[in-house]
């Protein structure tokens, strides 16, 4: 990860970070400790203002960030009860240009057979679908929760990205 620096005069720094391609998270420290977060997408276009946080906000964010409250594992070298699966949430984009799988029912997109993955659960608003019918739906902003091995997440991932 490349991360920029700029000194902005009369207000403080500029950092910019690449997060993905040519995507930046760009972030002004102000003299007065305020953090101003934007998000570029590519080096040409506008910043998009995410949000701003006081000095003691972003330190505390940021102390979260670092993982000195929770400290994720490897899970390359740990044993869950799960085996070689795990459990991923998927927000399913809620635009008109969704994934293949957007109005079709579970049992329509075939996940199972296909990719090897099954769907555990789905978020719709409010509302917690557990153990969803083969009937159901899945509807653009759903969120749906998947069970798989990391090889088919990732495989699931790329069908969402398609």
């Amino acid at each position: 990860m490349t991360i920029y620096e700029t000194e902005v005069p009369g207000v403080g720094h500029k950092f910019e970070l690449e997060i993905d391609g040519e995507e930046r998270l760009v972030v002004i420290i102000h003299h007065d400790g305020k953090r101003d977060v934007y998000r570029r997408p590519d080096p040409d276009a506008d910043s998009e203002r995410l949000f701003s946080l006081s000095d003691k906000q972003a330190r505390q964010f940021g102390s979260i960030l670092e993982g000195a409250h929770f400290q994720p594992v490897d899970l390359d070298e740990v044993q869950v009860p799960l085996g070689d699966s795990l459990i991923e949430w998927y927000d399913i984009a809620d635009l008109d240009e969704g994934p293949p799988i957007v109005g079709e029912t579970l049992a329509e997109s075939n996940l199972r057979e296909a990719i090897g993955v099954s769907v555990v659960a789905i978020q719709r608003g409010e509302e917690t679908i557990a153990n969803p019918e083969a009937t159901e739906t899945v509807r653009a902003g759903d969120t749906l929760v998947v069970l798989g091995t990391r090889e088919q997440q990732h495989e699931f991932e790329e069908l969402l990205d398609a």
